[in-house]
């Protein structure tokens, strides 16, 4: 009797041991610790050289400035001789100078899609004089259920119309224009293995990181710098093939250690 009552007890003691297991790596518990890093920035204010640092970081430096004021990243990027100030932001894409609008940056234009966030953008670059501005795109792509997190990328395409293979399935092929939102998706390829777009930057974002026209402002910004200098991002197909993976939160974190090294937070 008293062999079966241990017995009962042990098997008790284990089951509650069992409850008590921390949820494994990835799951929502720890997606939300990592996204929520980035809450924990926004009352950074960025010195000069952490405005000029995160220029050279691009569209990955955007959850940083969030604590900046829009005339103190102004100055930060004039000082840093960013070939697209802030300021030219706003005239071209929006019609108004810092000085005329709120210390929130807000004029009622905020974009939802990356067809208008790209129109916005062309229109950065068609005021700098990029050649071509309208094969530039902005691109994106969402974790899967929109777990909090968008993959960007600026984009060259020199075609306004293409053919793909579904990087979802691998296999069905697809045809999109300008109107569709998959368009908006980068695609190194088209659907006979002929070389499609060049990554010109890229960066994982939390989605609370870019909704205010501020922070869609400073994106556009850093993205038209990323252009007017002329890089290249060959690293982002890797990228992106563990995003769709599931593996964001890996990609994201390896990307903040960088972009924190380089502002040295």
């Amino acid at each position: 009797m008293k062999t079966k009552r241990l017995s009962w007890l042990l098997t008790i003691a284990v089951f509650l041991l069992a409850s008590c297991v921390a949820p494994p790596q990835g799951g929502p518990d720890a997606e939300r610790g990592f996204l929520g890093m980035f809450k924990g920035i926004g009352h950074l204010v960025l010195a000069p050289f952490q405005i000029a640092a995160g220029l050279l970081e691009g569209v990955a430096a955007l959850p940083y400035y969030a604590g900046t004021t829009l005339a103190a990243i102004n100055d930060g990027l004039a000082k840093a001789q960013a070939k697209v100030t802030l300021d030219d932001t706003y005239e071209s894409a929006y019609g108004k100078r810092l000085n005329q609008i709120g210390p929130e940056g807000d004029t009622g234009e905020v974009f939802r899609r990356m067809r208008h966030a790209s129109e916005y953008f062309q229109k950065v670059l068609k005021r700098y004089g990029v050649r071509d501005p309208e094969h530039y795109i902005l691109t994106s792509i969402d974790t899967a259920n929109r777990q909090g997190a968008t993959l960007f990328a600026v984009v060259y395409r020199p075609a306004t119309s293409i053919t793909v293979i579904d990087k979802y399935d691998g296999k069905t092929i697809r045809r999109f224009t300008a109107e569709d939102r998959l368009f908006y998706e980068p695609f190194q390829t088209d659907a006979q293995g002929r070389p499609l777009d060049t990554v010109i930057d890229w960066g994982g974002l939390p989605i609370d990181q870019y909704t205010s026209q501020k922070q869609q402002a400073v994106l556009l910004t850093l993205a038209a710098n990323a252009v007017a200098e002329g890089r290249k991002r060959s690293d982002y197909w890797e990228a992106e093939r563990r995003w769709i993976s599931g593996a964001f939160l890996d990609v994201m974190k390896a990307q903040d250690d960088k972009v924190k090294g380089a502002l040295k937070v």
